[in-house]
């Protein structure tokens, strides 16, 4: 479980013992993010299984790669061909008959006996794959208005809590309604140049949620919920060819403005 790159491999956390980190091969999940859906789907899946395969041949005998293919976002069907049906069944069967390659799971390879091996590091900074920052999620001005009303909800919550005014099935189905309302994905689509018809439905499903959750707490809801988050940008008409159409962010480019 490892190899001479150090994104093949699993690490654990100087500080944070059980904690395993798996890196993301970013070529090779954003070929099939933003690239494969203009190729024919034989040739992108045999393109696909020869980069595992040169991953395979550049490691040392003893060490086998572990490889994370991990998309941005399950939207990416949707630009392919018969949403990708011709794709994925050339790279099943292509990675069925190859026997240098294994799929798996997280969970199944966290369960394996004996344990895989693990290397450490010695600190890890905060960021994502987009643009290595977490601009997708806050600091534009629609996103930080979300997360104002999300951490007020989230205050309301904890004094209700605290309280003991709920019942215990009552409480169970606001902290359930709290899961939901803290989805990272609502700020993806504030703000940031995501076009105005996608922006509009998660804005006002995101407000209805936390609006739900008000009620669940027995308190009313803010006025502040009753008014949109977003504001059209006239940059944007609907349906404006992006890339990924506001779904998906490449890892590499530069940041927006």
């Amino acid at each position: 479980a490892g190899s001479n790159h150090a994104a093949y491999r699993a690490w654990t956390l100087d500080g944070a013992s059980g904690l395993t980190l798996l890196f993301r091969d970013e070529r090779l999940s954003d070929l099939i993010g933003f690239e494969y859906s203009t190729w024919h789907g034989r040739d992108a899946a045999r393109h696909f299984v020869q980069q595992l395969e040169a991953i395979l041949e550049a490691g040392t005998a003893d060490e086998r790669p572990l490889v994370s293919v991990i998309l941005d976002g399950e939207n990416a069907w949707e630009h392919y061909p018969y949403n990708a049906y011709y794709f994925f069944d050339d790279l099943y069967s292509l990675l069925e008959s190859n026997p240098a390659i294994h799929t798996t799971t997280y969970a199944a390879l966290l369960d394996r006996r004996p344990p895989i091996a693990h290397a450490t590091l010695p600190e890890l900074c905060a960021g994502s794959w987009v643009y290595g920052n977490l601009g997708t999620w806050i600091g534009d001005p629609e996103k930080n208005r979300a997360w104002d009303l999300l951490c007020a909800a989230k205050q309301s919550y904890d004094l209700v809590l605290a309280s003991g005014r709920l019942a215990p099935d009552e409480a169970a189905l606001a902290e359930r309604q709290l899961a939901v309302c803290e989805s990272s994905d609502w700020f993806w689509w504030l703000g940031g140049g995501t076009p105005s018809h996608a922006t509009t439905d998660f804005d006002a499903l995101f407000r209805n949620n936390l609006r739900a959750l008000y009620s669940l707490l027995k308190l009313p809801a803010p006025a502040a919920l009753g008014e949109p988050i977003a504001r059209a940008d006239p940059r944007l008409l609907p349906h404006t060819p992006q890339d990924g159409a506001g779904t998906m962010r490449r890892a590499t480019g530069e940041a927006p403005p």
